[in-house]
């Protein structure tokens, strides 16, 4: 399944390992690609088949399948524009009265 437009970007399948871990530590999970490509705002990554469940105190990791929708020109400027915006919400202010005596 390949598709290609310069508004609509490509769409193709990468090989890729997946790494889940459940842990005291906390629960993650990271996506490698066996094939190098860059992955830049506005992509869209779906993983195939990966693992739903992995045991507490337990590290898994699986060959997989992905997805790669990569962002047309249009939304690629969009993200652009909009990452300006939402960069605000990262911000937190805090005002705290102190009295010196």
């Amino acid at each position: 399944m390949m598709s290609l437009s310069p508004l609509t970007g490509r769409t193709f399948e990468a090989p890729c390992t997946i790494e889940i871990e459940h842990s005291g530590v906390g629960v993650h999970a990271h996506v490698e690609f066996d094939e190098s490509f860059a992955v830049r705002p506005g992509d869209e990554i779906r993983v195939h088949d990966a693992p739903s469940v992995v045991p507490f105190g337990q590290r898994v990791i699986v060959a997989g399948r992905a997805t790669v929708i990569q962002a047309g020109l249009a939304k690629r400027l969009w993200v652009r524009v909009a990452s300006c915006f939402e960069m605000n919400e990262l911000y937190e202010v805090s005002f705290t009265y102190r009295r010196r005596l």
